[in-house]
């Protein structure tokens, strides 16, 4: 993990900064205020920050899912502000969201992402997502995505 960042969960008066990242990234597609809500109360500490000098620069969101003894769980969603990507954000944030699962035992990592994101697909190819299968017309917009997964 890049030492320059700090990684932390989410607290409720960091949701203003995270729906401007959100706004940035995703643009007519973002999550609103109440979805970002839900998914702390949810989430917990899963729903991670990176900072620099207290400056969020980016999120991961990630919820366990099942009952009981649940042994899975799902990368909602990952967004680094513009001019901070490419320096590490969202590797520390993978990395620390992927200890906490193993803290955990959860045994499967899965995602979501478009077809068209090769920087996204690299990027989860490097931490050793495969390619599942392609869920047709999965965003609204109809766009195709990929499953991804991952075994820890």
């Amino acid at each position: 993990m890049d030492k320059r960042f700090a990684v932390r969960a989410v607290r409720l008066p960091d949701l203003d900064r995270i729906l401007e990242i959100e706004r940035a990234c995703f643009g007519k597609d973002a999550y609103d205020r109440n979805l970002f809500a839900d998914f702390f109360h949810k989430c917990g500490d899963l729903f991670l920050v990176a900072a620099v000098r207290r400056n969020i620069c980016g999120y991961i969101l990630t919820c366990v899912r099942g009952r009981g003894a649940p042994d899975s769980a799902e990368l909602v969603s990952l967004a680094i502000e513009p001019a901070a990507r490419r320096k590490g954000a969202a590797s520390a944030l993978l990395e620390s969201t992927i200890r906490r699962l193993r803290r955990r035992a959860i045994c499967r990592f899965s995602l979501m992402v478009r077809v068209t994101n090769q920087p996204a697909l690299e990027f989860y190819a490097r931490y050793g997502f495969t390619k599942i299968r392609v869920a047709r017309r999965y965003y609204e917009d109809g766009g195709d995505g990929f499953l991804m997964a991952k075994t820890l």
